[in-house]
């Protein structure tokens, strides 16, 4: 496995080496997300704890993963139906 490289971002004012494979500018990116979310938690809840803001963010964007899991289940059924439905067309339309 390859071990990769180095990557430093910058969270809530902290630096951190992240050790990734993955494309840097990807890694910058989701570090600046995960800022974001700590600084609207920061903005919300005035508190100097950095631990309780992290957590915050975590959660926040726990719930926005959780959320788009259910529109892609949603999504996902709704495709089914869908495709069912026209294999029924297809066959009716065959056995004519």
């Amino acid at each position: 496995m390859a071990e990769g490289r180095v990557i430093p971002v910058e969270i809530g004012g902290q630096r951190y080496p992240i050790r990734s494979t993955l494309d840097p500018d990807y890694v910058a990116r989701l570090a600046g997300y995960v800022d974001e979310k700590m600084r609207a938690a920061a903005d919300s809840t005035p508190t100097g704890d950095s631990l309780r803001l992290a957590v915050l963010a975590a959660l926040n964007i726990a719930d926005e993963l959780f959320r788009c899991r259910d529109q892609t289940r949603v999504r996902d059924g709704q495709l089914a139906e869908r495709t069912e439905e026209i294999e029924r067309l297809v066959d009716r339309v065959l056995m004519a």
